[in-house]
């Protein structure tokens, strides 16, 4: 059911961090914005994104998260999610990281953000936001409710 592992760091310096990272996973991007860039490794299968943010409030870890191969895996991961109790939000064709997503929230205990997603199509938008509110992107609202999702099968036409 998992594609790849997800991790999403913050950085200050995008240009610097690309250099560093293309040379550690050898390997480019496979997408780079002003304020952004993304590797989606085979081996191993790592999500690995840059987010140009300041570190006073979040420190230098941005996200965790898994992504996977459709909706319904994240409905099914949402599901199971909610029925420990543990489902905080979702979104579901949501703009963010310059891609329309399907995706699921948690926090661990310690607060870090954990996100069940799946990856639409490509946007030019980096959230479908205020583009000033960086807080809109990458991350779920800091005082979200649980809520709940509805699940239904999905049968393959």
């Amino acid at each position: 059911m998992i594609k790849r592992m997800h991790v999403a760091v913050n950085c200050t310096d995008l240009q610097k961090s690309l250099d560093f990272y293309k040379a550690f996973f050898g390997s480019e991007p496979t997408k780079v914005k002003d304020n952004y860039a993304k590797f989606e490794l085979e081996d191993p299968a790592l999500h690995f994104s840059l987010n140009v943010r300041p570190f006073e409030k979040k420190g230098i870890l941005n996200h965790l998260g898994f992504q996977v191969n459709n909706t319904e895996e994240v409905l099914a991961m949402g599901e199971r999610l909610r029925q420990s109790g543990l489902l905080l939000i979702d979104e579901m064709n949501t703009t963010c990281c310059y891609a329309v997503q399907d995706k699921v929230w948690v926090y661990d205990p310690d607060g870090n953000a954990w996100e069940i997603f799946y990856t639409k199509e490509d946007s030019e938008f980096e959230s479908a936001g205020d583009p000033r509110d960086m807080s809109l992107c990458c991350a779920p609202p800091a005082a979200a409710e649980r809520v709940s999702i509805e699940f239904t099968s999905f049968k393959k036409k």
